[in-house]
């Protein structure tokens, strides 16, 4: 991936003061080691009248798996469709960002003693990103860019292939910025908004990413007409994160309405009297519909099918009421942060006894599975490509059979709630399908019919009058009769 910055100068205010600037020689080719390869920096051209400085990056595909969360419908779009050969080493994205703030660290912070008043000075700059994905079209990209005070926005959509142009356009743009800004600023717009526009980061998104947003977009971020949509795509429209950083620059924004200092304006609120309650996470409220549903069933011993990473193993711990939980999950990796997360080498002898984490796959029989009073699917069907819907039917409602089986699942028609969430996209990059009411309903209508359950719904979450909860769960239920019948019957075939 590449990228170019160009200025102009005079004799008394020579183009390579670029050099100082960025604090790379003209006259040296310079490679830098990144996390995912090697980044380059030199001058394709050095003269006092004009001066480009150039920086490309080099990835490894191989690094690029190994360390990156790109594995599966998970990570990088792109990577999903194979590991290895992709877009990723071509097109600018937030590899190219975490290169910049490696290699031009002290130029995005505009810092510069060899110049302090050339670097504080705006600039007539040129920037060229001959490949930049964008999510939202040429459009977005003019929208984004655009209110930052550059000249000229130039987005040149790069068609899918020249010798076919009624094939269209790729998501492809040829960006080209010019116009009269301050070294730093132009780099912190590009570190934000590369990825933004990209829409897909090739790192898992930590609470610190919030600090790294506010930091790069001081000055410009919070009165952008899009920070909304900046925020949600750069924080990975983690809804937590996302929130925390609006608030952020909520208080920025009141400040500078104000001409005061963040601090004080946030100094202002007394934390230890404020009664305002805060929203219960939606995870949360599902763990509590669960587990009230197990109670209210009287079970005691509970399989955990999907488990994931253990939280709702670790919910049910809490309860003595719960004597045996068992966590199913075909990833030994979740397994293994299951068992950080419950400190099972450190679980005293009893406790431990109640819980197994086990690896296996919720579309393969397991005489394992059998006998137990309840099993909780909690936002797994969800997960499977739906021609294998009928083989995880048949193991945990033919084979297994609990007497209760408790199955949540996100309901599509409440995405029209999340501002952060774009039309036509699912919650997670893992989905393969997210259903309305109407068709959760039917599948589980027929699970039971076919298997000799009741099923009943109830909603987790706020239950809005028009499109319903964010998540729906289906309680399945059966005598004690009809399980033992059923098990006799499959015993004499």
């Amino acid at each position: 991936m590449f990228l170019t910055i160009s200025t102009t100068g005079t004799p008394e205010r020579p183009a390579t003061d670029l050099g100082f600037l960025l604090h790379k020689h003209p006259e040296r080719a310079q490679a830098f080691s990144t996390s995912h390869g090697t980044a380059h920096v030199f001058y394709p051209e050095a003269s006092a009248e004009q001066c480009t400085a150039a920086l490309l990056l080099e990835v490894d595909p191989i690094a690029l798996v190994r360390k990156g969360k790109g594995k599966g419908r998970g990570g990088a779009p792109d990577a999903a469709l194979a590991q290895y050969v992709n877009d990723r080493p071509y097109a600018a994205s937030s590899l190219l960002s975490v290169a910049m703030s490696t290699v031009f660290k002290s130029a995005l912070s505009g810092a510069c003693k060899a110049m302090p008043e050339r670097a504080a000075a705006p600039m007539e700059l040129r920037i060229e990103v001959p490949a930049l994905p964008a999510r939202g079209g040429a459009e977005l990209v003019r929208k984004l860019f655009g209110p930052l005070g550059w000249t000229r926005v130039e987005a040149e959509a790069v068609p899918l292939d020249v010798k076919f142009p009624e094939w269209g356009d790729s998501r492809y743009v040829r960006l080209v910025l010019e116009g009269e800004l301050r070294l730093a600023d132009a780099l912190r717009q590009l570190y934000v908004l590369l990825p933004v526009l990209d829409d897909a980061k090739h790192y898992w998104v930590a609470p610190d990413e919030v600090d790294k947003l506010l930091r790069a977009g001081e000055g410009w971020l919070a009165e952008h007409p899009e920070h909304k949509l900046i925020t949600s795509r750069y924080l990975a429209r983690r809804w937590g994160l996302t929130r925390q950083a609006m608030e952020r620059l909520e208080l920025v924004r009141l400040a500078e309405a104000d001409d005061l200092d963040v601090e004080s304006v946030d100094n202002a609120v007394d934390e230890g009297s404020d009664t305002e309650e805060r929203p219960v996470p939606l995870a949360v409220r599902r763990r509590d519909a669960i587990l009230a549903a197990l109670t209210a069933a009287g079970a005691g011993r509970v399989l955990d099918l999907g488990c994931g990473q253990g939280q709702l193993v670790q919910a049910l711990l809490k309860d003595p009421r719960f004597t045996e939980i068992v966590g199913l999950d075909v990833s030994m990796r979740a397994l293994t942060i299951a068992s950080r997360r419950l400190k099972l080498d450190r679980m005293g002898e009893r406790q431990a006894a109640r819980v197994t984490l086990r690896q296996g796959s919720l579309t393969y029989t397991d005489k394992r599975l059998k006998g137990y009073d309840a099993a909780v699917l909690s936002e797994v069907i969800e997960h499977l490509d739906p021609e294998r819907l009928p083989a995880l039917e048949f193991a945990v409602f033919g084979s297994a059979r609990p007497r209760t089986v408790l199955v949540t699942t996100p309901n599509v028609e409440y995405n029209v709630r999340w501002e952060s969430l774009p039309a036509g996209h699912t919650r997670h990059g893992d989905h393969r399908f997210e259903w309305t009411r109407a068709e959760f309903r039917a599948w589980a209508d027929a699970v039971a019919a076919r298997h000799g359950y009741g099923v009943e719904y109830v909603p987790v979450g706020p239950d809005d009058p028009e499109v319903g909860p964010p998540t729906q769960m289906a309680v399945f239920t059966t005598s004690t009769a009809t399980t033992d019948a059923t098990e006799k019957e499959a015993k004499a075939a």
